[in-house]
C-alpha cells in the first residue's frame, strides 16, 4: 500500500480522486492548496503526489517547484491532474519537474493506470 498525497481545492474533486485512490488499496492524504501541499509532502514523505495547478496561495507549477528541487521531497514523483490542457501547459509543468500530466476530466481508468505506473507496479486485477 502506498500513500498518495491529493492536493485539490475543490472538495469534489478531492473527494472523487481520494475514492479511486482507496479503491486501489493505498491510502490517501489530502492538501487543499499548492502551500499545504508542499508543508504536507516534507512531513508525511508520500510515495506519490497527485497535484492541481489553479489553486490559491500556491498554485501547481509553482508547489511542483518547490516540491522536486528540495532536497528531501525531489524523490516523490509529482503527477499534475488540472484542467489546464495546452501544451505550453503540459511543457510548463514538465519543466517544473512533473512526471506525468492528466487533464480533467479523466475517466477513473486513465487516473488508475497513472497512479499505478507511476507506483511502478503492475495494474490491479479486475
Amino acid at each position: 500500500m502506498a500513500r498518495i498525497l491529493i492536493v485539490d481545492d475543490s472538495p469534489s474533486q478531492l473527494m472523487g480522486i481520494r475514492r479511486i485512490v482507496e479503491k486501489l488499496g493505498h491510502e490517501a492524504l489530502t492538501a487543499e492548496d499548492g502551500a499545504a501541499g508542499v508543508e504536507a509532502a516534507k512531513r508525511d514523505l508520500p510515495d506519490l503526489i497527485l497535484m492541481d495547478v489553479v489553486m490559491p496561495n500556491l498554485n501547481g507549477f509553482q508547489a511542483t517547484r518547490s516540491i522536486t528541487r528540495d532536497a528531501t521531497t525531489k524523490h516523490i514523483p509529482v503527477v499534475l491532474v488540472t484542467t489546464k490542457d495546452q501544451d505550453t501547459d503540459r511543457v510548463w509543468g514538465m519543466r517544473q519537474g512533473a512526471k506525468a500530466y492528466i487533464t480533467k476530466p479523466f475517466s477513473e481508468t486513465e487516473l488508475s493506470e497513472l497512479i499505478v505506473q507511476q507506483l511502478g507496479g503492475a495494474a490491479p486485477a479486475a
